[in-house]
C-alpha cells in the first residue's frame, strides 16, 4: 500500500452500524499491539473528530508511530479494534521518506508521480501549503522546512478528510516549526480536516492542538493541552521543568507566511498582493496559559516574522 493511500476499512473492522458520533473520522478501542513477545500498546482508546487536531506525545519508544500505523490499517492490532468511517479519505505524511539522490526529480514531478496527478492538481496542492514557487525545483535541493511542506502537499492531493502526520516538523528549525504548525492549523480550519499528529515538540505543539494524548505504551493522560500539562503523569514523563515551563501560546492572526517569510493575507493566492512588507509592523493578540493555572493576554507589535 502506498504510504499516503487510504486503507481498506473492512480489513480492520467489519461494516456495521457505527457506535460513534456523526463527526467521528477514526477511533480505536482497547487497542493492543504486540511484536512477538513485546507488547507495544496496551488498552489504548482514541477518537479523532472532523475539524479537530489530536496530538500524540510521549517518550521515544512509547508506541506513538505504532498507534498511527494501527489506526491507518498498516498493521493489525493484537487485540481491541480500530474503526474508520467508511470511505474515509486519508492523507498520510510518514515519519521518514528517503528519495534516491540519483533520481532527477523536480517537486512537481515528485507530486505528479505520487498520485498520478495533473499539473493543475499539483499546482493546487502546492498553493495550499504556500509552496507554489518550488514546483520546478529539484526535490534534493530543498531545505528541511520546504521538504516537509512538499510532503504535506502530497498528503493533500487525496483531498483528505483526515490528515495523519507523523513528526511533521522533523529536520526543521524552531521558527520553521512554528510556521508549519500554523499552516496545519489553518488547513484544518479552511478545509474542515481532522488531524492526527505525532510530535516531540512540546512547547510548540501544545499551542497547535485541541486535544493531547500522552502515550507511554498506554494512555497516561489526555485532554486539553492546559489540563494535560498539569497532570502528574505528564510531569512524571517529562519532568518538573517541562511542566513548570510549559506555556500554552495562542496565536490568532489574519495572515500566513510564504517560503521567504513574507506575510500573505488569508484568502489571497500566491503572487497576489502581500501583507506588510519588510520594515512594517503588524499586531497580534496573544494569550498565555501557564502550568500554575493563571492566564493573561496582551497585544504586541512585531516586525515582519521570518520563516526560513
Amino acid at each position: 500500500m502506498p504510504d499516503n493511500a487510504a486503507p481498506d476499512n473492512a480489513a480492520t473492522e467489519p461494516a456495521r452500524a457505527t457506535p460513534y458520533a456523526p463527526g467521528t473520522l477514526a477511533a480505536a478501542e482497547g487497542l493492543e499491539v504486540r511484536f512477538g513477545a513485546t507488547r507495544v500498546l496496551t488498552q489504548v482508546d482514541l477518537v479523532v473528530e472532523a475539524g479537530e487536531v489530536v496530538t500524540l506525545i510521549g517518550p521515544n519508544g512509547a508506541g506513538k508511530s505504532t498507534l498511527v500505523r494501527a489506526v491507518l490499517g498498516l498493521i493489525a492490532p493484537s487485540a481491541g479494534r480500530v474503526w474508520r468511517r467508511p470511505g474515509l479519505r486519508i492523507g498520510y505524511l510518514p515519519q521518514r521518506m528517503t528519495i534516491d539522490p540519483v533520481l532527477p526529480l523536480t517537486v512537481g514531478r515528485f507530486l505528479a508521480l505520487a498520485r498520478a496527478g495533473s499539473a493543475t492538481k499539483v499546482e493546487a496542492a502546492l498553493d495550499q501549503v504556500a509552496a507554489a514557487a518550488l514546483a520546478g525545483q529539484s526535490i534534493h535541493e530543498l531545505s528541511g522546512g520546504e521538504f516537509q511542506r512538499v510532503l504535506l502537499a502530497r498528503a493533500l492531493m487525496r483531498d483528505p478528510e483526515l490528515l495523519v502526520l507523523d513528526e511533521p516538523v522533523q529536520g526543521v528549525d524552531f521558527s520553521g516549526q512554528i510556521a508549519l504548525y500554523d499552516l496545519i492549523g489553518r488547513l484544518r480550519a479552511r478545509l474542515g480536516l481532522g488531524v492526527l499528529m505525532v510530535s516531540h515538540d512540546l512547547h510548540v505543539v501544545m499551542a497547535a492542538t485541541d486535544r493531547v494524548i500522552c502515550l507511554n505504551h498506554h494512555v497516561c493522560c489526555s485532554g486539553a493541552p492546559e489540563v494535560v500539562s498539569r497532570n502528574p503523569e505528564f510531569t512524571a514523563l517529562f519532568g518538573q521543568a517541562a511542566a513548570r515551563g510549559l506555556a500554552i501560546y495562542s496565536h490568532d492572526h489574519d495572515h500566513e507566511h510564504d517560503l521567504t517569510g513574507a506575510v500573505v493575507r488569508s484568502g489571497q493566492e500566491d503572487g497576489q498582493q502581500r501583507g506588510p512588507q519588510h520594515g512594517q509592523q503588524h499586531g497580534h493578540d496573544h494569550t498565555h496559559g501557564h502550568a500554575d493555572g493563571h492566564a493573561h493576554g496582551h497585544a504586541q507589535g512585531h516586525e515582519r516574522e521570518r520563516n526560513p
